[in-house]
């Protein structure tokens, strides 16, 4: 097997490395017009005749065999039926990150909050949760039940009263692991229903199948441009795009252990990117020698070296503070800060995430069960977006309540800004409540 060529940038000496640091990053995804027009049709079709579309795409690209509405939906003694029936070693693998989860999760509820001013006017805010949400578990070979634990779970501390999961069946094909996840983070309702069609079906409602008011969960390019596309009929968590990991280590931590840690990612797909960063010269090339010398070792040896090829990369800094503006310009969706002091280092990442410091903390346990979601924002968007959380399952309300006296005081500040917008009514309004 040939070595993997990983690209090299020096931030110590090349001119243009902000250039080609642009160029690494640069990713292009749900732009595709022929798919746009493509989900649209489903949509549409899905929005004028409900359950028969959902069930034509369904027989068409799931390979299934469905005649009614009915045989859509996964019942509730199935999914315990899946949960019951998993070996020992799953089932209690399960419940350990969904504890820890739930515990991580109690810590973000948003409460209700109010104060009385002076003159009697109370202000506040008002949280509650979402009425019905709708979660998107992948189907077939990218089943994930850590995803399910991931978005159920917080919505349920949130206060959801009811969850629906769709899940694609390829072939009529359940993942047992993912059902029996279902059961244990407390969905409500499951339909065996995926693509944009099942997130058509998720905004805006069939005969079968509620609407609802926000839909989470990862999917393929379809899902992703069909989330896209009804955000606004309803709310989305975000638009992911591929995994990303970004490693900044001071060159002592055991290179097989990094070059792991780039694997972890790099197998998700072709397009995942890994990163490492550090002033170690000679370290980057141990951790290169380290990624030949295991890739040979994996399974998905393939997908790996395309990731790594194409958009892999090694990078050489002065220092970790020159480390830490890099980071920052990436924004990852991971970075592992692999160094002795990762507090102090810390303090200097504005834009990540998920934050795994020090040598012991693999990406890995994040993704499964540390605790924090593994739902975050990717290609850069860290700069402005968080890790799905309870806050996404709540929205908040303002509380205002006037007295006599505050609606006197109110209401003449009110009636000047609103006759200098020359809106009267508004000034008239308020005017009417002055003593």
């Amino acid at each position: 097997m040939t070595n993997i060529i990983i690209k090299k940038l020096d931030a110590t000496t090349d001119a243009d490395f902000n250039a080609q640091l642009k160029g690494l990053l640069a990713w292009n995804e749900t732009d595709d017009l022929a798919i746009h027009q493509r989900v649209l049709e489903i949509i549409a079709d899905v929005r004028k005749n409900g359950d028969s579309a959902v069930i034509e795409y369904t027989n068409r690209f799931d390979h299934c065999n469905v005649s009614a509405a009915g045989e859509l939906e996964i019942s509730k003694e199935k999914l315990k039926a899946a949960w019951d029936n998993l070996p020992v070693e799953q089932a209690q693998a399960l419940e350990q990150a969904a504890q820890r989860i739930r515990a991580y999760a109690e810590k973000q509820k948003m409460e209700s909050w109010q104060y009385t001013e002076a003159d009697g006017t109370v202000l506040g805010q008002k949280v509650t949760p979402l009425d019905r949400v709708g979660l998107y578990v992948p189907g077939g070979k990218a089943a994930y039940p850590s995803s399910v634990l991931m978005n159920a779970i917080p919505a349920k501390v949130a206060g959801v009263p009811e969850l629906i999961m769709v899940v694609p069946t390829p072939n009529g094909e359940t993942n047992e692991l993912v059902l029996a996840a279902a059961y244990l983070a407390g969905v409500d309702r499951a339909f065996a229903i995926g693509g944009a069609q099942a997130v058509a079906a998720l905004a805006y409602g069939t005969q079968t199948i509620p609407p609802v008011a926000k839909i989470v969960g990862p999917g393929n390019i379809y899902v992703a441009t069909a989330k896209k596309l009804v955000f606004g009929q309803v709310g989305i968590d975000m638009i992911a795009g591929p995994s990303e990991i970004l490693i900044i280590c001071d060159g002592k931590t055991n290179p097989d252990w990094i070059a792991m840690d780039l694997f972890s990612q790099a197998e998700h797909d072709e397009d995942a990117q890994s990163i490492l960063i550090s002033d170690d010269a000679a370290y980057l090339e141990s951790v290169e020698a380290s990624i030949n010398a295991l890739l040979p070792t994996m399974e998905r040896a393939e997908i790996i070296r395309t990731s790594l090829t194409n958009r892999g990369a090694l990078i050489l800094v002065n220092d970790l503070s020159q480390a830490a503006e890099v980071a920052n310009i990436i924004a990852p969706e991971h970075l592992e800060l692999s160094v002795e002091n990762p507090e102090i280092l810390c303090e200097q990442i504005r834009h990540a995430g998920a934050i795994f410091m020090g040598r012991f903390t693999a990406e890995a346990l994040g993704d499964y069960c540390a605790g924090p979601n593994h739902v975050l924002p990717t290609s850069s968007t860290a700069r402005f977006s968080s890790p799905l959380g309870v806050y996404d399952f709540q929205k908040r309300s303002s509380l205002i309540n006037c007295s006599a006296d505050g609606a006197n005081t109110l209401g003449k500040v009110a009636s000047i800004l609103a006759r200098g917008e020359s809106l009267t009514a508004h000034a008239r309004s308020a005017e009417y409540r002055l003593k």
